[in-house]
C-alpha cells in the first residue's frame, strides 16, 4: 500500500497565482488544498486533518496573524508557515508573536517553499534515516576494531564517539540499532579495565614513558591557573557525578551565551567523591591529603571526608602562585539554590576564584535507589539524560552561567567522576573490616568470586590511597557490576540491580568532559 502524502492547507487571496506552487508539491508528494480567506481555512479545519498550514498574512477580512491563533485552537500542534509580501518589521514580529514555524517572503519559488515544507514535515525522518544509514556503515567498523590497543587518547575518541551515537540513535528513535550500539559495551568495558589495571600505578607513580593523560590532581595546574593568569577572575565549576553524555546533552544550552572548548581528563580511583573531588581541589593524591592533612582525612563517613575542599583549593594555590582569594559555594538541597540565585550579584567574587559545587546530579543518582518514583522516572541512561536536561534548564547552575557571561567572567566546568548502571550482581568474598561501598571495597581478606568483574590491589601506593595497614587490599568493580555479599544476595540484588553507581573503573566514571567557556560578546 502506498504510503499516505502529507496534506498542507495553503491560504491567499491570491490562490490562483499559486497554481505553479500547488503543482509542484503535488509532483513532490504533498496533497495540496487551497483556500482564498480566513473563513474557508478555519472550515477546511474543522472537516479534516491538515499537517501543515501556509498563510499569506495580508489578505482582505481576518489577518493571518489572527488565523493563526483560531487556527491553533483548533489544531494546537499544526505548523504554520506564513508567506507574505510584507518586509515590514511589525509584521514579522506580529508573525513570530504568534508563534509561526517559519516566515518567507514573496517572491518565492517553488523550490523554497519545498524546501521548507520538507524540513518541517520529512525533516525529522530525513535525519533518522541518515543517522541510521551512517550508524550502520560505521558499526561494522566498530566491531571489527578492538579496544585493547588503544592508549589515553585512543579511549577518549571511542568512547565520546560511542557516547554520541548513543545520544543520536536515541533521539532519532532508532531503538532497534540503539540495542546494536548497547551491544560493544561490555567488550568496551573490560577492555577499559584490563588497560587501566596495567597504566594506572604507572600514571600516578611517574613511572610513563611518555605522557600520560591529565588527571583530578591536574586540573587547576593544567587547566584553571592559565585562564587565571590572563584575567581577573575565573569561575571553577564541580557538577559532581556528570557523566560526559550528561554533559552533551547541556552543552547546546550554553552556546549562545559561551564559546565552548572542552578536552578531557581522567579521573583518579575510586572514582568516589573523596578521592576524585578532593584531587580536583588539592592538586594531591588522597595518600598526599592524609599524609599533609591528617585532620581533614580519617577513618569517617565520605561527606566528612569532603568538608574542606576551599581550604585544599587555597593550599593548592598559594602552593602554586600566592595567595589568591577564593570564594567556595556547595549547592547540594533547593534552599541552596534558592539562597544562590537570591544573593547571586554578590555570589561571584571580584577577583580570584569563585568555586561552585553543584550536587544534583549525584543526589538524583543515589536517591533513584531509595525512591521507587525516581527508579520508574530516570530507568536507564537515556531518561537520566532527558532528567538531567529539565534539571539544568531551571537550576541555579543555568543562573550562575548566565551571571557569568553578562559580567564577561571565563569558566572552567567538569565533573569529578561519572556513573554507571549496573546490572551485574558480584559476589565479594570478604571479612568483617570490609568498607560496605557498592562499587569499591577495601579490606584486609578481600576478593570478588568472578575476577573478571572486579580490579583487585594489594598495595595502596599503586593507586596513591592512605596506608591502611598490612593487608588493606583494594577492589575496584569493572563493567556493570556491583559489590553483593553471599549472605545478602537476594537484598543487595532487589535494591542495588538497575542503580546508577560509580567508585569503579569503567569509561562512564573516569573518561571526564573538562570545558573552557569563554563568554561570547
Amino acid at each position: 500500500m502506498p504510503p499516505v502524502p502529507k496534506t498542507v492547507l495553503w491560504v491567499d487571496d491570491e490562490a490562483e497565482l499559486l497554481e505553479s506552487h500547488r503543482l509542484f508539491l503535488t509532483e513532490k508528494g504533498f496533497a495540496v488544498e487551497m483556500a482564498s480567506n480566513a473563513a474557508d481555512a478555519l472550515e477546511l479545519l474543522r472537516r479534516r486533518a491538515f499537517d501543515l498550514m501556509l498563510l499569506d498574512e495580508q489578505m482582505p477580512g481576518m489577518r493571518g496573524v489572527a488565523l493563526v491563533r483560531e487556527a491553533r485552537e483548533l489544531v494546537p500542534s499544526l505548523p504554520v508557515v506564513m508567506v507574505t509580501k510584507s518586509e515590514e518589521d511589525q509584521t514579522l514580529r506580529d508573525a513570530l508573536g504568534a508563534d509561526v514555524t517559519e516566515y518567507l517572503v514573496k517572491p518565492v519559488n517553488p523550490r523554497q517553499v519545498l524546501s521548507v515544507v520538507l524540513r518541517i514535515l520529512e525533516g525529522p525522518k530525513i535525519r533518522q534515516q541518515a543517522i541510521a544509514r551512517s550508524f550502520v556503515e560505521r558499526f561494522r567498523q566498530l566491531e571489527q576494531v578492538r579496544s585493547r590497543d588503544l592508549d589515553w587518547r585512543g579511549w577518549i575518541e571511542r568512547y565520546g564517539e560511542l557516547v554520541q551515537w548513543d545520544i543520536d540513535l536515541a533521539a532519532a528513535g532508532e531503538m532497534g540499532l540503539y540495542g546494536s550500539l548497547r551491544s560493544l559495551y561490555p567488550e568496551m568495558h573490560r577492555d577499559f579495565a584490563a588497560y587501566m589495571r596495567g597504566v594506572y600505578p604507572d600514571w600516578v607513580n611517574d613511572r610513563v614513558d611518555g605522557e600520560r593523560p591529565p588527571l583530578s590532581v591536574d586540573v587547576v595546574d593544567e587547566f584553571l591557573l592559565p585562564v587565571l593568569d590572563g584575567e581577573k577572575r575565573a569561575l571553577y565549576i564541580v557538577v559532581d557525578c556528570m557523566r560526559l553524555d550528561q554533559w552533551r546533552v547541556i552543552e547546546p544550552l550554553l552556546t549562545p551565551l559561551f564559546e565552548i572548548d572542552t578536552t578531557y581528563y581522567f579521573s583518579l580511583l575510586p572514582t568516589a567523591t573523596p578521592y576524585s573531588r578532593n584531587a580536583l581541589f588539592s592538586g594531591l593524591y588522597p595518600g598526599e591529603i592524609a599524609a599533609r592533612f591528617p585532620d581533614w582525612w580519617g577513618e569517617k563517613e565520605d561527606e566528612t571526608l569532603n568538608a574542606h575542599e576551599r581550604e585544599l583549593l587555597e593550599a593548592h594555590l598559594k602552593e602554586l602562585r600566592g595567595n589568591t582569594p577564593v570564594r567556595y559555594h556547595k549547592i547540594s538541597s533547593a534552599y541552596d539554590s534558592d539562597e544562590l540565585e537570591r544573593h547571586l550579584a554578590n555570589a561571584i567574587s571580584p577577583e580570584g576564584i569563585t568555586a561552585f559545587v553543584f550536587n544534583f546530579v549525584d543526589l538524583l543518582t543515589h536517591g533513584r535507589s531509595d525512591s521507587a518514583i525516581l527508579y520508574e522516572v530516570a530507568r536507564d541512561e537515556i531518561a537520566l539524560r532527558q532528567l538531567t536536561l529539565q534539571w539544568f534548564k531551571r537550576s541555579a547552575l543555568l543562573a550562575v552561567l548566565k551571571e557569568a557571561h553578562r559580567k564577561r567572567i571565563p569558566v572552567i566546568l567538569t565533573s569529578d567522576h561519572g556513573s554507571i548502571h549496573c546490572n551485574s550482581p558480584a559476589t565479594v568474598l570478604a571479612k568483617r573490616d570490609a568498607t560496605p561501598n557498592l562499587r569499591f571495597k577495601f579490606g584486609e581478606d578481600l576478593r570478588a568470586e568472578n575476577p573478571e568483574q572486579a580490579l583487585l590491589f594489594t598495595n595502596e601506593d599503586d593507586l596513591r590511597l592512605p596506608r591502611r595497614g598490612t593487608g588493606a587490599n583494594t577492589l575496584l568493580a569493572s563493567g556493570d557490576s556491583f559489590f553483593v555479599y553471599p549472605t545478602k544476595l537476594r537484598e543487595y540484588q532487589q535494591r542495588y540491580r538497575g542503580s546508577f553507581l560509580h567508585g569503579g573503573v569503567t569509561p562512564e566514571e573516569v573518561i571526564l568532559p573538562l570545558s573552557l567557556l569563554t563568554p561570547r560578546k
